[in-house]
């Protein structure tokens, strides 16, 4: 459904995430800004309807954000919107619940806090996804903080990439300990070393840094110096061959692409257009990244800079109001200092804390309601925002969610769960470990990821209420540990 607002003091429409929408001929708030494109994915100027109010998501370059802008951030969600705020799957903020009449006002606020892209009309191509200890890990082969930069900055000063899918997204890997290695990207980047020792970043399409022996490996490498310019002449290739019909109608994401485009023939496209070496070796082949601990964003956890520390804690389910993010913008000036990182698991960690106030720093997070124990039932579980706030899902997610954590057997251990409200997996870029996927109120099919099985994995029990599920879920748990 469509219905016309004013906007920064012009007639407007208001998108509907059903349909397809039409959308403003005018900017949102100043004429230095473009009209936002028509999609059902929600950005700083594209606000989008949901049952309970609008969403409008916040990109954070690699999940960053300072004390002083969280405060903005947190006082715009009071005063224009519910209050909620989500962090995201891909380590962004989202505030939900905007009112329709406050959506022009919220978007000004956003903006005048200096929320939005550097350059008019790059929001939506800012998916660019860091480990939230970047720089800062000691176990890290690479500091890709400078090069995330230049990535962003390509990204957004190239007026064509701002044609790419909202969706579109990117991967930097630098070797951290605190990584998200799971979720699929268009495309992925990992430092490592040659066997001669030359410092490389190796890449991949559609899907994620190859940890096990099945994985798909990766295509090939580029020098490190030369990431910027592969990436930028990749992502031309891509849209050239987008717009030419080569890879069918509705080409949006690599994974289009590659259904009609075998990699070695994009490989060798490339190698064709590329100033800097495309290294293929046969070693790549058998290449695989260490695997990430389950709970390396959680807790205390030393930085490579001496005397520092990270202190992680994860909100439940990814929520937080206005309020508790002020006061979390308020400990990040005491503790550390003054900025906080925003995780792909929908938590936080404050940064540069001295060692002598981790303590402090933990208990300040455990007074604000964040779990700060690896394993905790707020660490493990992911849910979409349910029926209270999608008409898509067929029961209440997050209340369920926290009924299952109330009910879960003392001192067994849950597995990493993932609630979802319909098959669409909003909540989870990645195919957890289990998944309870709503078929009515109450009443979950019950999956366990299974590399011989698509979508959620191999389906272990049909219908289950709660209490049935926690006592599936103990017998898994019990009979395969995950931690």
């Amino acid at each position: 459904m469509l219905a016309d607002r004013l906007v920064g003091g012009r007639q407007v429409r208001w998108c509907d995430r059903q349909t397809d929408r039409t959308l403003n001929d005018r900017p949102l708030s100043t004429p230095a800004l473009p009209t936002p494109r028509p999609s059902a994915c929600p950005g700083l100027l594209r606000i989008v309807p949901a049952r309970d109010g609008g969403i409008c998501r916040v990109r954070l370059p690699g999940g960053r954000l300072d004390a002083a802008s969280l405060r903005r951030l947190a006082e715009a969600a009071h005063r224009h919107a519910s209050g909620v705020l989500e962090v995201t799957n891909r380590a962004n903020l989202q505030v939900r619940g905007v009112r329709p009449e406050r959506a022009d006002a919220l978007i000004r606020d956003l903006l005048d806090a200096g929320l939005g892209p550097r350059v008019a009309g790059a929001d939506d191509v800012r998916n660019l996804l860091l480990s939230p200890a970047a720089g800062l890990d000691p176990q890290a082969g690479m500091d890709v903080r400078p090069l995330a930069q230049r990535l962003l900055q390509a990204l957004e000063n190239e007026p064509r990439f701002h044609g790419l899918s909202p969706k579109f997204a990117l991967s930097l890997d630098g070797g951290e300990t605190m990584a998200m290695l799971d979720h699929p990207h268009d495309l992925w980047l990992s430092a490592l070393e040659g066997p001669d020792g030359q410092p490389l970043v190796a890449f991949g399409l559609a899907g994620c840094v190859p940890q096990a022996a099945g994985d798909p490996p990766a295509l090939a490498a580029f020098p490190r110096a030369g990431v910027v310019e592969g990436v930028v002449t990749l992502l031309h290739l891509f849209l050239d061959l987008a717009e030419s019909g080569v890879a069918g109608p509705d080409c949006t994401r690599m994974r289009h692409l590659l259904a009609r485009l075998p990699a070695s023939a994009l490989l060798q496209r490339l190698r064709e257009r590329l100033a800097v070496p495309l290294l293929e070796r046969a070693w790549l082949a058998t290449w695989r990244r260490a695997p990430a601990p389950m709970d390396a964003h959680i807790g205390i956890h030393p930085q490579r800079q001496a005397g520092l520390c990270l202190v992680g804690a994860a909100p439940w389910l990814g929520r937080v109001d206005a309020a508790s993010l002020i006061a979390l913008a308020d400990l990040a000036e005491r503790v550390g200092d003054g900025s906080l990182h925003f995780t792909p698991w929908q938590s936080l960690v404050l940064p540069n804390v001295p060692v002598a106030h981790a303590a402090n720093a933990l208990a300040g997070l455990e007074a604000l309601g964040l779990a700060t124990q690896p394993g905790a039932p707020a660490t493990r579980l992911v849910a979409c925002s349910g029926s209270a706030g999608c008409a898509r899902a067929q029961a209440d997610t997050k209340a369920d969610a926290l009924t299952l954590a109330r009910r879960w057997p003392a001192g067994l251990s849950l597995p990493p769960l993932h609630f979802s409200g319909c098959p669409r997996s909003c909540a989870a870029a990645h195919v957890a470990p289990y998944t309870l996927l709503a078929i009515d109120a109450g009443h979950y099919d019950l999956f366990r990821r299974d590399a011989g099985h698509d979508g959620f994995g191999r389906r272990l029990a049909r219908g289950l209420d709660l209490d049935a599920a926690v006592t599936r879920l103990a017998e898994e748990a019990r009979s395969t540990p995950h931690d």
